[in-house]
């Protein structure tokens, strides 16, 4: 089991509770894009309170980049995040796997549920490769939608998002549910990747499936 020891570099607010941790990379360590490690915070207490988190960096990069959401409602791991800075540590553990792009598709992410795919995501345009790709978010509110730019730029219109507790003009305010589906993809025949909240992703599961007719073409964050 390998540890590693890793100074934070910088840290960039993304949204009002996102932040993007940039850390340094320990020599040789690589990853697939859609994988993660487990972090927990080189502070006494905290060593051995370890969390998931997916890379949105690319293995050719320098450095390491997480984006993470910040959750203050308790004393948790990501609450202790959000007080780190530039300067302080973090200890990164094995890489694991999670979601892995196995063809063109519909992306489908309840809030921070996109970060598995933002690597993906950039590494299909570093190729050349983002074809027709599709993904579909579902945020509480504008301010809450991570990377919107960045992501605009990349899908244009098949960026498609839409908010459950704001209605904004130009932004769909509805849940993802079959009928939603159903009006945003022509074609079920194709993959699919799912994560978010665990409901969410079991109840879209049981749904893809049923409408492409083939689970081995719907992939959820495991």
């Amino acid at each position: 089991m390998e540890s590693h020891i890793v100074k934070i570099l910088a840290v960039t607010p993304v949204t009002h509770n996102v932040r993007q941790f940039t850390v340094e990379k320990p020599a040789g360590y690589t990853f697939v894009p859609g994988q993660a490690t487990e972090v927990s915070v080189n502070k006494p207490g905290w060593e051995d309170e370890r969390r998931p988190f997916t890379f949105t960096s690319l293995t050719e990069w320098d450095q390491l980049e997480f984006t993470i959401k910040i959750y203050d409602d308790h004393n948790s791991v990501t609450h202790e995040l959000g007080l780190l800075k530039a300067g302080d540590e973090l200890i990164l553990h094995d890489v694991w796997g999670t979601i892995h792009y196995k063809g063109e598709g519909v992306f489908i992410a309840g809030g921070a549920g996109v970060t598995p795919f933002i690597a993906i995501l950039r590494d299909l345009q570093h190729k050349g490769q983002l074809g027709s790709n599709q993904l579909i978010c579902s945020n509480k509110t504008l301010g809450d939608i991570i990377l919107k730019d960045e992501l605009e730029e990349m899908l244009g219109a098949r960026f498609i998002n839409t908010l459950t507790a704001q209605e904004v003009p130009g932004y769909d305010h509805h849940t993802i549910d079959e009928s939603y589906l159903k009006e945003k993809i022509r074609d079920f025949n194709q993959h699919f990747y799912i994560c978010g909240p665990d409901p969410m992703v079991q109840q879209l599961k049981a749904i893809l499936v049923k409408l492409a007719g083939n689970d081995a073409l719907v992939t959820v964050e495991i």
